[in-house]
């Protein structure tokens, strides 16, 4: 079931009514007016580097996107449910759990991490097959993040594919 109308439009004060819009918000980047899956797919870094400080990254970054995944399961199917629609673009938090998880095995370098963004928001905004399928298909909460980790995969194989040439 798809939803239409928005039964309340979210601000800061629909944000940070409850934790799970927090989190389903990117933690108040989906409010951006314009661009807020781009930003995001931004408000991951900052997430990345606190975990990387705390000793948290490659393997145990991409382990730790598994619970992520089923809290932005979790927080999206809310989301969806308070704003009466499916998918609010503001509801962004299904773009941070998947830049974390390409985060996740690129390289620890300023270049490396431009290309991962720009390689993920090309295949999050053009959404080739399959990941357009599952955008359209999967409903829910586990639609809304599904779709993100779909596009993430071939970013990661890339990514891998540019530092096995040496290009990263």
């Amino acid at each position: 079931m798809v939803l239409t109308t928005f039964k309340i439009k979210p601000d800061w004060r629909f944000v940070t009514s409850h934790p799970a819009y927090f989190i389903a918000f990117g933690f108040g980047s989906g409010l951006v007016p314009w661009a807020p899956g781009t930003f995001g797919t931004l408000a991951a870094f900052p997430c990345y580097f606190v975990l990387s400080a705390l000793g948290v990254h490659g393997a145990w970054l991409a382990a730790l996107c598994l619970p992520l995944f089923w809290l932005g399961v979790k927080v999206s199917a809310m989301a969806d449910e308070a704003l009466g629609v499916h998918d609010h673009g503001g509801a962004n938090f299904d773009e941070v759990v998947a830049m974390l998880l390409i985060l996740a095995v690129t390289p620890a370098t300023p270049l490396a991490w431009l290309v991962a963004f720009l390689l993920f928001r090309l295949f999050d905004i053009a959404k080739p097959w399959p990941i357009s399928w599952l955008d359209r298909s999967v409903h829910g909460g586990f639609g809304v993040m599904v779709d993100d980790i779909a596009a993430a995969i071939p970013v990661m194989l890339l990514l891998r594919l540019a530092v096995h040439l040496g290009w990263l």
